[in-house]
């Protein structure tokens, strides 16, 4: 048969009324459809699909996509934006102290690769930290003068020292920490927790964003949004940035002249032209915004309640330090995201800009860890004295260390860090991982890893671990690959594993 004859058959009235029989019809005619089904559960999400569980299960009828246990239910990502040095806060090395201003060894730096801004430097000087450390806490960890308060909870952090990572520039890096790939256009980490956790909170977003910036580097690098991106994941599962101000989120609140009824009006009909939309075309995307516009609805009164830290009492704000009562400071959102752990928030991601310290560090420095020291260890202990420790990650660090050797001149009080892939330092708290443990360890130069090194996938595997996920079967099927967070790479970290 010619393909011209093939055609006319296929247009013939009784044919062509067979072949439309498929499975885009069948749903259509089928009930309400899939579309009717969601629609039903947004306006009465709890009757429609019946109670969350305590765990943050997903209703009956949805798929749990779990593959064990989880021994943490939410993270608190406190994401130290720039590149922290390590070599001033929490690797103690000796040596550096007794050979400031010598040369770093070709045999330690073994031609290794470095950035351009250090590139065409003719020497390369050791710079010792210009602060003083101690051990501290049953467990002994070195922390430096700089981390006071942190200094006091070392017993319930577990320190990673041998982080390590491939790329070495800031954008790149940060999303490699973030997405799995430095190529951005994939799924960050809590949109991958999102996409699989389901929510267990029908008023709040399941992943919240808040940015600082910090007050030692007044230039920081800037961030992308699409580090909270959902990537190639429906954009239900993107982050949420709540800003600090009159508008938490922007576009929430109703125009002026626009009440709450007229609006609950508007969004019925527009639900309706949307649902004859999805039946039509078959587009989750459409689902996806009528969940968002839902979402918002609700979040008109849910967010200025959770936004409302009016009523924190005194002893609260003394704990997380005077900058908790300043809106948008790191302080204020540490604050913040204990109040939306509250609410039952999945994944809550800080970013405090400002660690990027090439040059005046001992100056800069200062600042960054007057921000963030004293709220960071409130967050711990506030959580802990609520019982919201034993189900609540906390994760802090940057997306790669500074090096050992001082970038521009050293001097006896000032002295500049360049980026360092090769071996750093974050810290964990809380759920499903080991308290008063320091893990890995690198050279007497602190240059190379000597034990147990732990890369950015492997990292990211532990934390879906720790969620109830087996991160290489936690997959989304896109132009004809299945992805996931690790890409083809990582493993879990059993050895810090409570």
């Amino acid at each position: 048969m010619k393909f011209s004859d093939l055609n006319k058959f296929h247009n013939q009235p009784e044919v062509r009324q067979g072949l439309e029989i498929n499975r885009r019809h069948f749903l259509t005619k089928t009930g309400f459809g899939i579309g009717g089904m969601a629609l039903a559960a947004l306006s009465n999400p709890l009757k429609a699909l019946g109670q969350v569980g305590s765990m943050g299960s997903p209703p009956p009828g949805m798929p749990d996509m779990r593959h064990f246990a989880p021994k943490a239910k939410r993270v608190i990502y406190l994401f130290q934006s720039g590149g922290p040095s390590q070599h001033d806060l929490w690797d103690y090395k000796p040596l550096l102290e007794t050979m400031n201003g010598e040369e770093l060894p070709d045999s330690i730096r073994q031609g290794q690769r470095i950035t351009g801004m250090t590139a065409g430097q003719q020497s390369f000087p050791l710079a010792g930290a210009q602060f003083k450390f101690d051990q501290y806490g049953e467990s002994r960890a070195w922390v430096s003068e700089l981390m006071p308060h942190t200094a006091k909870i070392v017993d319930d952090l577990c320190f990673i020292k041998s982080m390590n990572t491939d790329a070495i520039n800031h954008d790149p890096a940060i999303t490699f920490f973030q997405t799995g790939s430095q190529q951005p256009g994939r799924p960050c980490i809590g949109s991958w927790l999102s996409y699989g956790l389901g929510s267990s909170n029908k008023n709040l977003p399941e992943f919240c964003v808040l940015l600082s910036d910090g007050s030692g580097n007044l230039a920081p690098q800037p961030l992308n949004s699409r580090l909270w991106g959902s990537g190639f994941l429906p954009s239900l599962h993107q982050g949420v940035q709540f800003r600090s101000g009159k508008d938490p989120v922007l576009f929430l609140n109703n125009p002026d002249g626009i009440s709450d009824m007229s609006r609950r009006s508007s969004l019925d009909y527009y639900q309706k032209i949307q649902e004859m939309q999805y039946q039509k075309e078959q587009d989750p995307e459409i689902q996806t915004r009528i969940a968002q516009y839902e979402m918002a609805y609700r979040m008109q009164t849910s967010v200025p309640e959770v936004m409302d830290v009016t009523k924190e009492p005194d002893h609260i704000y003394e704990m997380y330090g005077p900058d908790s009562r300043i809106p948008g400071t790191y302080a204020a959102n540490c604050l913040l995201a204990r109040r939306l752990v509250e609410q039952d928030v999945n994944f809550i991601q800080l970013y405090h800009r400002g660690w990027d310290q090439h040059g005046n560090l001992p100056k800069q420095i200062r600042g960054q860890c007057k921000d963030t020291d004293q709220p960071s260890a409130a967050l711990v202990q506030d959580l802990k004295q609520r019982g919201l420790l034993e189900d609540t990650l906390i994760v802090w660090g940057g997306e790669f260390g500074r090096t050992n050797y001082s970038q521009g001149k050293l001097t006896k009080t000032n002295y500049g860090r360049d980026h360092h892939p090769r071996c750093f330092t974050i810290w964990m708290a809380g759920a499903g991982v080991k308290k008063g443990l320091s893990y890995g360890e690198t050279d007497e130069f602190g240059y190379n890893i000597i034990s147990n090194p732990v890369h950015v996938h492997d990292f990211q595997a532990t934390l879906m671990y720790l969620l109830g996920y087996d991160h290489e079967k936690l997959t989304y099927k896109h132009q004809g690959r299945r992805f996931r967070l690790t890409d083809v790479h990582g493993h879990v970290m059993k050895d810090i594993l409570s």
